[in-house]
Parts: C-alpha cells; structure tokens; sequence
C-alpha cells in the first residue's frame, strides 16, 4: 500500500479586515488518507477581537459540512499546528457541529472524502493583519 503526501494551501486571506465568514474552496481527498496535518497562520497588526479557524468535512459529496479541528485566534499574531487521524475511535454517537467545535480542539477518527476551511472573524482588524492556512494530507 502506497502512502499519498500531498500539501495544499486551504485559505489565504491576505487582509482581513470587518467582521465576517470566509468559507475555502472544497478539496477533494484521495482514497485512504490517513492523517491531515494543519497549520494555520494568524499576522494581527492591530484591531480585531477574534478569529476562528475550523477545517470541516464532509461524508455526503458536500452537502452537509461539520468540524474536524477549530484554531482560536485574538489579538497576539500566532502559528499554529494540528493533525487529525482517521485510526482513532471517536465517542459514539458523536454531534456534528458547524462552526462551533470548542476552541483549540480536534475531532479524531472521521475523516470524509473532502474537506474545506470556515473562518469566522469578529471585530475590525486593521493593517496587514492576514490568515493562511495550509493541509499536508498524507
């Protein structure tokens, strides 16, 4: 079995400025991924209250989306890494959530055959502030 490494860049906001919901384009996974590492880069040059960064999938082609990780960001510029893998069990019965997984968190164990980043920015944040975030998909 041959194992795939593929990096791809998920979002790329490069001012953010009032408050909004930015939704990435969707990326189609290959077959048996087994592991997504993440990494999310926060620049705050001033303003701004929060923003969170939540990779989503999707076990129905798309339709329905809920989060697989969430990065909490406010006002200190940061980086910041994630990995989430499909070989863990998660709790039975498991809610799915759309842009509301607790801060800092991942959920382990499902991973569908897409996935796609939801930022939600609150607060004004000024100057060069900018988000990127990044997926090596292995």
């Amino acid at each position: 079995m041959g194992y795939i490494n593929r990096s791809v860049k998920l979002l790329e906001i490069a001012t953010l400025a009032d408050a909004q919901t930015v939704v990435g384009d969707e990326v189609l996974l290959p077959n048996r991924v087994r592991a997504i590492g993440l990494q999310a880069n926060f620049v705050r040059a001033g303003g701004g209250t929060t923003c969170k960064v939540y990779l989503q999938t999707s076990l129905d082609g798309g339709t329905t989306w809920f989060d697989i990780a969430c990065f909490a960001f406010a006002t200190t510029s940061l980086r910041k890494l994630s990995s989430i893998k499909h070989d863990i069990a998660t709790t039975p019965n498991t809610t799915a959530s759309d842009a509301a997984l607790t801060d800092n968190t991942v959920l382990d164990g499902i991973i569908g055959d897409r996935i796609r980043i939801k930022a939600a920015v609150v607060g004004t944040y000024t100057g060069a502030s900018s988000l990127s975030v990044s997926a090596c998909i292995n």
